[in-house]
């Protein structure tokens, strides 16, 4: 919405783009669930030297957290607009509420699927009936989609904070563990197959995702850009929150604005924020390998994901969750590289996926998008940092400590993102079978899929129970 409010049309082209790298790593995430028959917190818990792992744990819950915080925030707000709830009982509501939409998974996880569905289409309806009224002008807004425009000092920032909207880093999580609910033939025909029809699933979830946010950009840029817009409304404009943003609709539905704006929202939230749960729970899962119930591992991350939310909404009110929200948005962005890097040297990589690893076309194309946003960050990050140490109205001793501070952790984010870039994968998860050993001849195919762990001893790769038979590595 600020994103639309502050530059109309022009950073429609982000959001297309966001959404086809998306697409693309969604699909790769897939794939990787697939063929390996683990999800990418399993793989990189036996990939990484244990600094390193509990490293990347801590950073995707830190993903987690600040996905949740629009979320959890969203759907308080629209409970406050509903029923005049205070948002820091409207945050705790949300929370209960979403591990009790999740005892949905109990009678099978296409049961909570649908629901997660439903209510996407009923936030899609509603902003959907909002654009016929609107009628933005067709050409500027393709020509938003197809045309890269970054003018304005905040530009850069909006354009930062969708990407960390669109392309989440605990999605990558989810979406290489879900696929594992479905059930796959282990054939090299049968992986092919799912593969496509995951990229199918995909391309239209996010299709959907990307007709929900022009109408979104589309709707706030023109009520925000009209010639009859008074006063009070432009001041609004300059600084949208989730929870006075209502006012766009009432051009268009009147005294019903608020009702189908905060049922939206309502909508908008309770999907994601089940989602996220269920995307804390595999990491928690895969990372740390707990032995605990579903439902112990769901609280204990709801607890997690909405403590900040929480104190945030109790010391600073309302405004306090608005500015949050850009801020959480801001770190998923610059959380990515950490999940989005081994997702890429893992698709790509013949010890892990074997035959099924990434095409030259799609392992290039990836890898410059991931480059792109990296740069993007990085640039972003070390620019934005600089310009407020020569600008900053603290006192000199201030402004040099917290520089002091900062600049360590900034050559530490760099560092990390080099060092998961150029690090070479160790552990071997895919073993080709194609030979016949002893006249026995194994299924192609993948070991771990049949929970047989890999041994390599003196240059020889052996398999869990079959240890007796050498594979040559």
């Amino acid at each position: 919405m600020q994103a639309g409010a502050n530059h109309r049309y022009e950073l429609l082209w982000v959001i297309l783009i966001g959404l086809i790298f998306a697409l693309i790593i969604q699909s790769l995430a897939a794939n990787l669930g697939v063929t390996t028959g683990k999800h990418l917190a399993e793989l990189c818990k036996v990939e990484y030297p244990t600094l390193v792992k509990y490293s990347l744990w801590i950073l995707a819950e830190v993903s987690v957290i600040a996905a949740d915080i629009p979320e959890v925030i969203g759907t308080a707000f629209a409970l406050n607009i509903l029923f005049h709830i205070p948002v820091w009982c409207g945050v705790l509501i949300t929370g209960l509420s979403t591990l009790l939409l999740l005892g949905l998974q109990r009678y099978g996880v296409r049961k909570l699927e649908l629901l997660i569905s439903i209510l996407v289409f009923l936030m899609a309806a509603c902003y959907f009936g909002e654009l016929s009224y609107v009628k933005p002008p067709a050409s500027q807004v393709i020509k938003g989609l197809f045309v890269p425009k970054l003018t304005g000092n905040q530009a850069t920032a909006d354009a930062i904070a969708l990407l960390g909207a669109l392309v989440m880093p605990h999605n990558l999580f989810l979406h290489s563990a879900l696929v594992l609910s479905r059930k796959t033939p282990t054939t090299m025909e049968g992986i092919n197959s799912a593969c496509r029809y995951f990229l199918l699933e995909s391309g239209f979830a996010l299709f959907i995702a990307l007709l929900i946010n022009i109408a979104v950009i589309s709707v706030t840029g023109t009520i925000c850009y009209a010639d009859n817009l008074s006063s009070e409304d432009s001041d609004r404009c300059g600084n949208l929150s989730l929870d006075s943003a209502s006012f766009l609709k009432q051009n268009v539905l009147g005294k019903s604005s608020s009702i189908v704006y905060a049922i939206a929202l309502l909508a908008s939230g309770q999907s994601s924020t089940i989602t996220g749960t269920y995307a804390g729970q595999f990491i928690m899962q895969g990372f740390l390998n707990l032995k605990m119930t579903a439902w112990k591992r769901n609280l204990l991350t709801r607890v997690i994901a909405i403590t900040p939310s929480l104190i945030v909404s109790i010391i600073g009110g309302s405004s306090g969750a608005g500015k949050l929200i850009i801020i959480a948005s801001m770190i998923l962005s610059f959380e990515l590289p950490f999940a989005l890097i081994p997702l890429l040297k893992f698709s790509s990589s013949r010890t892990k996926m074997g035959p099924h690893k990434n095409s030259i076309y799609i392992l290039v194309a990836s890898w410059i998008l991931g480059s792109g946003i990296i740069g993007i960050n990085i640039y972003y990050l070390s620019t934005g940092f600089v310009g407020w140490i020569i600008h900053s109205s603290l006192p000199k001793a201030a402004t040099v400590f917290i520089g002091i501070i900062v600049f360590p952790l900034m050559a530490a984010y760099i560092i990390s993102v080099i060092y998961l870039v150029f690090r070479k994968d160790t552990t071997v998860t895919f073993v080709d079978d194609s030979n016949s050993i002893n006249g026995v001849q194994m299924e192609k195919g993948l070991s771990n899929r049949s929970h047989i762990g890999n041994i390599e001893n003196e240059g020889v790769l052996y398999r869990g129970d079959l240890a007796d038979i050498p594979f040559p590595q």
